[in-house]
């Protein structure tokens, strides 16, 4: 039987799903197949771990030389804006430097003439369960889903080998299902913990399910920096500045252009050019007379304001440490609302500075394509016509230093939405590879 004859029905689907589910109160649209990916596709995605994990190295060796003063200042000055003191110190801190987050997950908007636009690279990221379930009930079926039945769970088990206290916080409570359900089946001892009442044991491993701009809700915080100065495993650090999207921008900053040649080979700085879109930091500093935005070529953030539709072909996003940096919250498209609606989101941004700082983005919208679904209404199956977003998930074994992918989530929203996010009238559906 060929790959194509499998069908998992609406009733197959609601079956496999966990007792309590998996998100809190969330649902989807549901569908009879993988999204499929192309072998270009294929062959990228699974090397892209590597360039990622490269890149956020020499993130962190640009930062830590900003801080010691020996590039410009103002990389560190920009990303450890609004951040307490105690945890830049920690961040900068002896034993703690160095150490790099083991998920690394991207959010990829596949391109119309090939390739992938990386819109946010997560290092907290949620739906790690949720991914893990669809590769297994998908795979369960007969599907060839990338990673397999269990790359997910796998990949997941191998940051903490010998297993680790999964620290969920109230603010981020609605992925605790997944978390739960994924935790129950992995070698080692795991076991899921609120935050907000966890005593740290210095023999225990800790994976952070919390965003650090929620640190005055966790009481056992400074304690967990403690350990970790002194030995204790915990991932994802709690470095905020790999938080920052604001890397996105420092990436095109054009006095930085030599700075990032040294740090990256050439063609990781090409394939990196072709993926991170042009952004820009919305700082408020004022231009001299002659000065310009590049490539908006106007001399202040007010003429960005006032830019017509066709001009705001722009998306505007916090860039982190902010309950407004989770998922769409925060972002703003430019051509997708009014010109008072644009000019008041690029206000707010301004005023935020430098506390908690915006990004500005060139819109790069996602292809357009064609999906089965399980129509909601009369549970037939057709067509429906989306944009992807595609969330590969990357896995770093601390033992070997080797990053592996361990499965991809596909989002998949109606065509006529600018933002694809994970809405109520969206698919979600693990990813394999076009049938030959």
């Amino acid at each position: 039987m060929s790959e194509s004859t499998y069908v998992l029905t609406p009733e197959a689907l609601k079956a496999a799903t966990p007792v309590g589910g998996l998100f809190d109160g969330k649902s989807w649209v549901l569908s009879p197949e993988p999204f499929r990916l192309s072998k270009a596709e294929v062959k990228e995605l699974t090397g892209l771990g590597h360039r990622l994990r490269v890149f956020q190295e020499a993130c962190e060796r640009i930062y830590l030389r900003s801080a010691k003063g020996t590039v410009p200042s103002y990389i560190a000055e920009y990303l450890d804006a609004g951040k307490p003191p105690w945890l830049i110190k920690h961040a900068q801190a002896k034993g703690v430097r160095s150490t790099l987050p083991r998920v690394i997950r991207p959010d990829l908007l596949p391109q119309e003439n090939g390739g992938f636009a990386i819109s946010e690279l997560d290092s907290v990221p949620g739906g790690i369960g949720l991914t893990a379930w669809l590769q297994e009930t998908y795979a369960a079926a007969g599907f060839d889903v990338l990673g397999g039945a269990r790359g997910m769970r796998d990949g997941f088990g191998s940051i903490h080998p010998h297993g680790a206290d999964i620290l969920v916080s109230d603010e981020a409570a609605d992925y605790r299902p997944e978390m739960e359900w994924i935790a129950q089946d992995l070698a080692g001892d795991w076991a899921v913990k609120r935050a907000e009442d966890y005593k740290v044991d210095p023999q225990r491993e800790v994976y952070r399910f919390f965003e650090l701009f929620d640190h005055a809700n966790i009481p056992a915080i400074r304690d967990l920096a403690a350990a970790v100065e002194n030995g204790l495993s915990l991932s994802p650090p709690m470095r905020p500045h790999f938080e920052e999207k604001l890397w996105m921008a420092l990436f095109w900053l054009a006095p930085l252009r030599d700075l990032w040649a040294q740090e990256l080979r050439g063609s990781q700085l090409k394939a990196l050019k072709k993926m991170i879109p042009y952004s820009w930091i919305v700082d408020p500093a004022p231009l001299p007379h002659h000065g310009v935005l590049p490539r908006l070529e106007v001399n202040s953030w007010d003429a960005v304001g006032k830019f017509s539709q066709k001009e705001r072909e722009l998306v505007l996003k916090i860039s982190g440490f902010s309950e407004l940096g989770w998922g769409s919250r925060g972002v703003t498209i430019g051509h997708d609302v009014s010109g008072e609606a644009w000019k008041d989101a690029l206000t707010t941004a301004i005023s935020s500075f430098p506390e908690s700082p915006y990004l500005l983005q060139e819109f790069r919208p996602a292809r357009i394509t064609q999906h089965p679904i399980w129509d909601p209404e009369t549970g037939q199956r057709r067509m429906m016509e989306v944009r992807a977003r595609l969330c590969p998930y990357y896995f770093t074994n601390p033992q070997t230093q080797k990053t592996a992918l361990g499965g991809v989530l596909a989002t998949l929203a109606p065509s006529d939405k600018k933002l694809v996010h994970g809405m109520r009238d969206a698919v979600l559906v693990p990813c394999a590879p076009e049938i030959e």
